[in-house]
């Protein structure tokens, strides 16, 4: 085992689910051989504990670093504002420029507020939204975080949020009381959306615009609608799907605005940084409620937004990393293809998966397992950065091929996947680690 491993083993029993977030959870990806821990990141590529070098061909710290890692300008301008202190009494003055310059790209908005995490965002969303409707209860669809607003779905009827993106998500602490306030509903289907609103004292709709697919039959408009009829207040969660299609929410390309969006990931590139943009309507509400934390206002999360949207306004890297994206799926079309697999593949461009339609679990953890040998850190997603370029694809494409005809083998009974495991079946949801 390598140091990673060793120390993931250590991390387990100091750390209550070995990491502080499941996606970054060995389990997600190699139980048992995930190297789990790195040492350096530099464009798309992390050294782990053991020095070892890898191609990041997988999530891209979570879907944080379009810019690539420790991208120079970025860290540069963090680099400054450190010698000069992160934290004081006062305020930072970059707070009010970022702030500025989001309106700016959202002119519809008129005020901001920031946070540093999604989950913050989106907690301070809903509780503002709230506010400002005067209606305790929220119809959502997409995922919004781990806080108790989003998780007391699951007090409904039993696992609601389930096809939500991650399945098993126990709301074991979270009051029961809470249940009937949080509606879940699924994407493209308006008339579920409208019984839910029609039969509850819903004050907020909260989804996301884009994961898996596009709207459908004007389905954004219609919602857009519904709110404006039943006086909601429609939030965008724009935490993952921000500045990946254009600059600034993909809600841009269906001519939908919001009155409420957030953004995160992207927006810092791997700098802690979540914004909240809205109207002043509805903004206004957070003085008549009680939303404060001390470091949402540090220094380094403004100053690194600030500098990711000027470089990504100036190379437009949201059309780069979509044209990667593109190549990816069709590479993965065309193996699928040229084997006789039938996979599945999701998501928008910039930010990619694929599924396979039979043992798709075992399928994935053996992609991983072999990829990782060939020096990849690749799972079946793909998070683009404007770093990756031509030779990481083709290079990637030319070892995933040759796992790809071993799939197909396995698909014809000429091979036994469970024979080719070197060890558990990576998770593909929540559960209690051992």
């Amino acid at each position: 085992m390598g140091k990673g491993q060793e120390l993931y083993k250590k991390g387990k029993k100091l750390i209550p689910g070995g990491t502080m977030l499941l996606s970054k959870r060995p389990e997600m990806f190699l139980p048992e051989k995930w190297p789990s821990y790195f040492s350096k990141a530099k464009g798309c590529e992390i050294w782990d504990l053991d020095n070892r070098k890898y191609t990041d061909m997988s999530i891209m710290g979570v879907g944080t670093n379009s810019l690539g890692y420790a991208h120079k300008d970025v860290d540069k301008a963090v680099g400054r504002i450190i010698s000069m202190g992160n934290m004081s009494t006062f305020n930072c003055p970059e707070e009010v420029k970022l702030a500025e310059k989001l309106i700016e790209i959202n002119p519809w908005a008129d005020m901001v507020r920031f946070a540093r995490t999604g989950g913050e965002a989106n907690a301070i969303a809903v509780r503002i939204a709230r506010a400002a409707s005067g209606k305790d209860g929220v119809a959502i669809c997409g995922y919004h975080g781990w806080h108790d607003w989003y998780l007391s779905a699951n007090h409904n009827l039993g696992n609601d949020l389930s096809e939500h993106l991650l399945p098993g998500l126990n709301p074991l602490g979270v009051p029961k009381n809470l249940s009937n306030t949080v509606f879940p509903f699924h994407y493209n289907n308006f008339d579920e959306l409208l019984k839910i609103v029609e039969k509850n004292n819903i004050g907020v709709i909260k989804m996301e615009v884009v994961r898996n697919f596009g709207p459908k039959n004007d389905f954004l408009v219609k919602v857009k609608n519904l709110a404006i009829k039943k006086k909601i207040v429609l939030i965008f969660d724009e935490c993952t799907s921000g500045f990946r299609e254009t600059f600034g929410g993909i809600f841009k390309k269906f001519n939908v605005e919001p009155d409420l969006v957030m953004f995160g990931k992207t927006l810092g590139n791997g700098y802690a940084i979540t914004a909240v943009v809205g109207k002043k309507e509805v903004m206004e509400a957070a003085q008549n409620t009680f939303i404060s934390s001390t470091f949402w206002t540090e220094r380094i999360g403004p100053t690194a937004a600030l500098k990711t949207l000027e470089t990504m306004e100036k190379i437009k890297s949201w059309e780069l990393i979509t044209n990667l994206g593109k190549k990816v799926r069709k590479g993965w079309d065309d193996l699928a293809n040229n084997n006789g697999l039938k996979i599945i593949i999701s998501g928008i461009p910039a930010i990619s998966s694929y599924s396979f339609s039979n043992n798709n679990l075992k399928y994935k953890t053996y992609v991983t397992q072999e990829m990782l040998k060939k020096g990849f850190l690749a799972s079946t997603d793909f998070y683009s950065c404007i770093a990756h370029k031509e030779s990481h694809l083709d290079n990637y494409f030319d070892h995933l091929g040759g796992i790809f005809s071993i799939i197909s083998k396995c698909e014809k009974d000429q091979l036994n996947i469970d024979d080719l495991l070197e060890g558990p079946v990576c998770h593909n949801g929540f559960y209690r680690l051992n």
